[in-house]
């Protein structure tokens, strides 16, 4: 018979938080709004093909406050799970596994992410893009 008084399986509060931790849960989270968020390009694509009138609206609601905040986190999560894979294929070659290594990656894939953001959008707010 099972021992039924023994713990359960350990869960996040069980654990100290790091950031090897947190970029393991970034991953997935930026996987699935990378997933959700393709919706919005088919939008805008739908809209594209759609006439003026279409894209006109897409362009709208894509160029209002909570549009541009949605697009921002968007590129923020294409960024990241962008540098994040990168890691993960150096890794899958074997390298980088040690405790200093393995925390520097992390670290420069949140970094690397935000650079990669800031770049994108400064791009598009000079060239007159983001409605």
């Amino acid at each position: 018979m099972a021992d039924t008084r023994r713990p359960l399986s350990p869960h996040l509060q069980v654990y100290k938080w790091q950031v090897q931790m947190m970029t393991s849960i970034l991953h997935r989270a930026t996987g699935i709004v990378l997933a959700l968020g393709s919706a919005i390009i088919v939008w805008g694509l739908t809209a594209l093909a759609g006439g003026d009138a279409a894209f006109a609206a897409f362009k709208a609601c894509a160029g209002s406050a909570p549009g541009l905040l949605i697009l921002f986190g968007w590129t923020w999560a294409f960024g990241y799970h962008l540098c994040n894979g990168i890691r993960h294929l150096v890794q899958d070659t074997g390298a980088g596994y040690a405790i200093p290594q393995f925390v520097r990656s992390s670290w420069l894939s949140v970094i690397g992410s935000l650079v990669i953001t800031l770049l994108v959008w400064a791009y598009v707010l000079n060239s007159g893009g983001a409605a």
